[in-house]
């Protein structure tokens, strides 16, 4: 007969943003590293040395189980990124600055 053990390395805030426990790390960070710089458990250890292999497996665990929501996520994260960019790209302060030719 076999036994299940469940650990979990992943807790829930009242958002329902998941964070690797006893951290201050967002799994969508982890899942990030991993989409921008293609980081293995072990390179992101070395990144992230404050948590451990566990912690990162379980925190890739989580992001590959909720995927398409975490991807959702990260998407509309770029969109509300480049929408900012785009209002300071033409924010008053750097149209001054850019006809003072300081830009």
């Amino acid at each position: 007969m076999m036994s299940t053990v469940a650990t979990s390395h992943i807790e829930l805030d009242a958002e329902g943003r998941a964070w690797i426990s006893g951290s201050n790390v967002k799994v969508i960070e982890i899942a990030q590293d991993k989409l921008a710089w293609g980081w293995s458990p072990e390179e992101m250890c070395l990144q992230h040395p404050h948590l451990s292999l566990a912690q990162i497996h379980a925190a890739l665990s989580y992001y590959y189980d909720h995927q398409d929501e975490l991807n959702s996520e990260i998407a509309e994260q770029m969109r509300e990124y480049k929408e900012l960019r785009s209002q300071a790209e033409n924010s008053s302060l750097r149209q001054k600055l850019r006809a003072l030719g300081k830009l």
